[in-house]
Order: structure tokens, then sequence, then C-alpha cells
């Protein structure tokens, strides 16, 4: 019986809705920052496999679906910028380069935190892409000759963590505006920073949502100049 259940063909993407769901339960139940859903359905996951000697491969082979999802999912965060087109003509100039500066940012304090740290080239690149969506900073990753599968995990920490402090950062430092809570959250913390954006207010969903897109796609451009200018 278990090992008709582990061999199904969607046995990865019902254990992954499953736990997902119960992380938010857990989450409503305690409103503590810490047990965000994403990082606990990951941790219970991770239990579940080792527990029960899952094999990751046959896990990965059978939740497939989700990674065919991730794109059509991204794209549907242009919904809440669309409705505030407005908003984003009227401050234009100030959010592109609020995306740009974080973007640069992003890339650079990555580069001399891995000079200080000694890493080697190829985990420079590979953690290089971590404030973009993954569906494209895998690509990216690949493409520069980082390692996919850290890259990937380097993104959902980021997004993870983003969405854990954010709050209260913007408490720290006084920021109060959406479309500056937005832009943050979006830029640094990609799509797991705009569940957060969405949550605060239907301005910062919008926001975020715009700097998803575009940071990803000036990440596309500088990741290549960074890797041929300082790393070889």
């Amino acid at each position: 019986m278990k090992e008709a259940i582990i061999n199904s063909n969607y046995f990865g993407l019902i254990l992954s809705i499953s736990l997902f769901v119960l992380a938010l339960r857990i989450k409503t139940r305690f409103k503590l920052a810490l047990l965000n859903p994403l990082l606990v359905s990951t941790l219970l996951c991770i239990a579940v496999l080792v527990i029960f000697r899952i094999p990751y491969d046959t896990y990965k082979e059978s939740a497939n679906l989700l990674n065919y999802l991730l794109t059509p999912a991204t794209v549907c965060l242009a919904i809440p910028m669309y409705k505030q087109l407005k908003l984003l003509r009227d401050n234009l100039v100030a959010v592109i380069a609020a995306i740009t500066s974080g973007t640069v940012c992003s890339l650079m304090s990555i580069f001399i935190m891995g000079r200080i740290f000694r890493l080697s080239s190829q985990h420079i690149v590979t953690l290089l892409p971590k404030s973009i969506t993954t569906a494209i900073g895998m690509g990216v990753s690949e493409e520069a000759g980082g390692i996919v599968t850290l890259t990937v995990a380097g993104i959902i920490i980021t997004g993870i963590l983003g969405n854990m402090i954010a709050e209260s950062i913007f408490k720290i430092f006084h920021i109060d505006h959406p479309i500056a809570k937005g832009l943050a959250l979006g830029t640094s913390a990609h799509a797991v920073g705009t569940a957060k954006a969405l949550e605060l207010g239907e301005v910062e969903g919008a926001m975020s949502s715009l700097s998803i897109c575009v940071a990803g796609i000036l990440t596309v451009i500088l990741v290549p100049i960074v890797t041929s200018t300082f790393i070889g």
C-alpha cells in the first residue's frame, strides 16, 4: 500500500499542497511571523521524506505539475499591477529608480560578500539571482554556470526571510508609504514578498508585482555583465 501511494503520479503534488494547507492553518492559529507557511511546509515535507525514506527524485517527479504552474502563477501577478496602472504612470520615474537601485544593490552585495567570505566564482554566480522569482532565477543561474538547485534554495530563503521581517523593517525605519513598501518587497523578496505585499494592501501588491517583472529583466541583463567584468 505504501509503495503504491509513493509511486503514484500525483504523490508529490498532493503531499505538497496538503502540507502547505496545514502550514497555513498553523500560521492562522498562532499568528507568528516565524511560522511562515512556505518555511513550515518545506520543513514538514523534508521530515516526511526522511522519516519514510522516500527518494527525492520520486517526490520531485510526482510534483512536476507544481513546477509547470510556477510560470503562469508568476504571470498572474500582473493583474493587481494592471488595476493600479494610473498610480504607476504618476510615479513612473521614482518606481523605476527604486527597482533599479534595489537590483544593483542586491547583485553587488552578493559579489562583495562572496569575496569577503572567499566563495568560489561558481558559488557567487549561483547566489546572484537570489532576489528574483524562481522561474527566472533558475534560467539565469544555469546560463551563468551556477548551481541551479542552490540558486532555488537561495531564492526560497530570501523570499521567506523578506516575508517574515518586512513589517518589522518598515516599523524600524518608519516606512509608511504603500508604494515604497510594495517596491521594497517585490525587489528584495520576489513572489513570496509579494504575497506579504498583497496582505498589506492592493497598492503594495501592485507595486510588488511590477518589481518582480522589472527586477527579473534587469537581473537577466546585469548578471552576465557582473560575471564577465568582475568574476570572469
